[in-house]
């Protein structure tokens, strides 16, 4: 599992950013701590991100 930071320093965004798309639903952590950190595994948020980037069908 990966920090927040490590997570974004993986996908090149900071880490605000990546919060951001937390937050935003955009992507999602694998764990969220008692403490609110979040905790992301390096192949599902790839995947995520992949998938994000996808055009979505219109029919």
């Amino acid at each position: 599992m990966l920090t927040t930071a490590e997570a974004a320093k993986l996908l090149g965004v900071s880490r605000r950013t990546l919060a951001r798309y937390a937050a935003d639903g955009k992507i999602f952590p694998t764990v969220v701590l008692p403490s609110g950190h979040y905790r992301w595994d390096p192949d599902d948020l790839r995947s995520q991100r992949r998938d994000a980037r996808r055009p979505r069908d219109e029919g």
